[in-house]
């Protein structure tokens, strides 16, 4: 802190205040090198034994000027032995905002994963837990980076850089997109093909990055995106009173949700009650969240009963909420004459609730909490003991802090806005119609209760998306589809086939 000094003292103390601000600013010269551990393995992908060199390192950023910002961490795995100018190369990160990516990267994309229970019911208690070798990861056709966004694991700012450099929707897809083209560069990869793959916020950022890439003097175009539990127009993705959007956008996943803990849709598959709860909010459920109180009683009525065909959920508390079902009350509504609530990731896991009077979970989203332990255990296991790291300082999973001071938008400094739900939608798309090469793949899982699979419909329904270059992938699984392993099985497969085809 800075006092206020009179006379002789002020005098003094402004020397001394004008040193130690030298000293500071000397100090936030970096001089050192990038740390960096790398180790060989070799294991065996799709039926093919690779080589390949892991590399856990720093790479820093650096203003206009050429200062050292920030070093943001990655993790690449770079197969060895071959001529790799041509070799496509995948960007993996996870969302948050303040996620590192290690859930992607334990979870699914990895040489090695972790399992928890595939069939949700099974808490991951407490270690050791199981972690396999990945037989399914693409190092057979593809080089993996996973990143770190600033805050989020080792990477932190450096030098003259400040978290506020960062932390926001624009700073965040500047500084991906710079490490991205110094990873390039330093790799011999501009003429390789290459892809993102992202999760939750990580897709907001990817549609982002797809757009920064395109300018600032280094254009690099992308061949394709991964869109694991899209979120690029938050109105439908935010479960939030008077959002009239989110309770269209919602509807399905909630009658999915009830379909699977057996509450509604007796006697139909799950496809075919899905399909029933889309047409339904296209209809009907539409013309009456924006009809409002211009409804009759007797209208209100009939969409309750409705509500209750796909919910499960007593025409009382439907009509008490107006028609409107708010997700978190949704979650502890379900299931509330058994004491439980429902997951929020993912709508198959359940919890015996201590309060069973609350009007939402109290014990939080039981999909994070039954396997967050296993995905942190195994990764800082994994990250010592096999990828040989050794660090003074803690490896973060999700970034202290970041989320309050979280810079949502989208325009300059300075720049007039007002306040909206947060899209990257109308950036994708533009990216795609600048790029016509590029294709956009989107998985969704039926049972995801924070990023809705109708959503992702809605989303690329508009915004002038080019729809012979998207494609639609379904699991019947959660925010973290791979968690069960059928789904696991099946996003391996959908997505090695959407590179394949790119690059053959």
């Amino acid at each position: 802190m800075k006092k206020i000094l009179f006379f002789l003292p002020f005098f003094v103390a402004s020397c001394l205040l004008a040193f130690a601000q030298e000293e500071k600013t000397e100090a936030k010269e970096v001089t050192r090198e990038p740390i960096k551990f790398e180790k060989s393995f070799s294991g065996t992908f799709n039926g093919q034994k690779v080589d390949y060199q892991a590399i856990v390192g720093e790479t820093f950023l650096r203003n206009s000027k050429g200062q050292v910002t920030a070093g943001l961490w990655s993790t690449s795995y770079i197969r060895k032995g071959v001529d790799s100018s041509k070799r496509p190369v995948t960007f993996i990160f996870n969302g948050g905002p303040g996620s590192a990516s290690f859930w992607l990267h334990m979870g699914f994309f990895g040489p090695k994963v972790v399992k928890t229970d595939s069939g949700a019911t099974v808490d991951d208690g407490s270690a050791p837990y199981t972690f396999v070798d990945n037989p399914q990861a693409l190092l057979d056709i593809t080089d993996l980076v996973f990143i770190d966004p600033i805050g989020t694991g080792f990477s932190q700012v450096e030098g003259v850089g400040k978290n506020e450099d960062f932390w926001g929707l624009n700073e965040d897809a500047r500084s991906i997109a710079q490490f991205m083209r110094i990873w390039v560069t330093q790799n011999g990869r501009w003429q390789a093909p290459k892809f993102i793959a992202g999760e939750s916020f990580g897709t907001t950022r990817a549609a982002k990055i797809a757009e920064v890439l395109e300018g600032g003097g280094q254009t690099m175009a992308i061949n394709g995106i991964v869109l694991i539990s899209q979120a690029l127009d938050y109105a439908g993705s935010s479960s939030w009173e008077d959002n009239l959007t989110s309770f269209f956008t919602y509807l399905p996943s909630m009658a999915a949700t009830a379909w699977y803990h057996k509450q509604a849709g007796e006697g139909r598959t799950l496809e075919e009650f899905v399909q029933e709860a889309r047409e339904y909010a296209y209809g009907d459920y539409l013309t009456a969240l924006y009809k409002g109180e211009k409804q009759s009683e007797a209208e209100k009525s009939a969409i309750a009963d409705r509500l209750v065909y796909f919910t499960g959920l007593e025409k009382d508390f439907i009509l008490r909420s107006d028609n409107q079902i708010l997700m978190h009350r949704f979650k502890k509504e379900l299931l509330r004459d058994q004491g439980k609530a429902i997951g929020t990731l993912d709508g198959r896991y359940l919890a015996t609730e201590t309060d069973k009077a609350a009007e939402g979970p109290v014990l939080g989203d039981p999909s994070s909490y039954m396997t967050s332990a296993a995905y942190t255990s195994t990764w800082n296991d994994y990250l010592t003991r096999e990828l040989g790291v050794v660090m003074d300082r803690p490896y973060y999973t999700s970034a202290p802090s970041m989320g309050g001071n979280w810079n949502w938008k989208p325009v300059p400094d300075g720049a007039y806005w007002e306040p909206s739900y947060v899209s990257t939608a109308r950036s994708l798309s533009e990216a795609m119609h600048r790029n016509t090469a590029m294709k956009v793949m989107v998985a969704n899982g039926y049972y995801d209760l924070i990023t809705p699979f109708f959503d992702a419909e809605y989303t690329f329904a508009r915004h002038n998306f080019p729809q012979e270059r998207i494609e639609m992938k379904y699991y019947e699984a959660g925010h973290m589809m791979y968690n069960r392993q059928e789904d696991f099985d099946a996003l391996a497969k959908d997505i090695r086939n959407f590179i394949t085809q790119m690059i053959q």
